[in-house]
């Protein structure tokens, strides 16, 4: 069920990205930013200590802003 909740996370979180910086991606797209950006948020919130419970909400938000600051480095690197 993990796994399930996960990849549903990240494909919210990917489509949020998309939509927040204004650019294309289909299924597969979405479900790559989302989870790099689950990733990358994670770590973000283990640096800043952050005291997050590990809830559905508490996951979701914290992939938004890294698939939100992948893709913006990812756009401002590659174009």
């Amino acid at each position: 069920m993990g796994l399930i909740i996960t990849i549903i996370i990240g494909l919210i979180a990917g489509a949020v990205a998309h939509r927040v910086l204004n650019s294309r991606g289909g299924f597969l797209g979405s479900l790559v930013v989302g989870l790099v950006g689950a990733l990358i948020g994670g770590e973000l919130a283990s640096i800043l200590d952050l005291n997050v419970t590990g809830g559905v909400l508490d996951r979701l938000i914290i992939a938004v802003i890294g698939a939100i600051l992948f893709l913006f480095v990812w756009k401002k690197v590659f174009k």
